[in-house]
């Protein structure tokens, strides 16, 4: 189950953590926040940086592409720790993530959507009232 698209309320199942608007002085304070409620969760320590290097990817994203500010939702479910990322951008879908390593394909955009695509184990992009909306999940066990 993930959280709706109007507005990060949870679902069925599902603890709202954090609900916090950021622009680009606020990424470090998340960082911290993130990776707070992910110990408390029980992501395992393993995966818990993977998931703050995840977030700081496509929160900077949103700063450096879809105008500077946007809105995190992370939740738990029973099986996964989800984030959830919403901007105010010109939108765009997962075409723009390269197959490959960036770089190696000649791509040179891109890295941030395609580490957290390798390194988390669900990513969807989907179009937002205005912008588009990028979940990512990590399963707690």
């Amino acid at each position: 189950m993930t959280l709706d698209s109007a507005g990060g309320r949870p679902g069925i199942g599902e603890e709202l953590l954090l609900h916090r608007r950021f622009g680009g002085a606020d990424i470090p304070r998340l960082r911290v926040l993130v990776e707070g409620y992910a110990a408390l969760t029980g992501l395992p320590d393993c995966r818990r940086g993977d998931f703050v290097v995840a977030m700081d990817a496509v929160a900077g994203n949103v700063v450096q592409h879809a105008g500077g500010h946007g809105v995190l939702v992370l939740a738990r479910t029973p099986e996964e720790l989800e984030c959830r990322v919403s901007d105010r951008g010109p939108g765009f879908t997962e075409d723009v993530i390269p197959d490959l390593a960036p770089g190696l394909n000649g791509a040179c955009h891109g890295r941030g959507l395609w580490l957290t695509r390798l390194i988390t184990d669900r990513l969807t992009i989907a179009p937002g009232p205005v912008g588009s909306i990028v979940t990512f999940a990590m399963k707690l066990h």
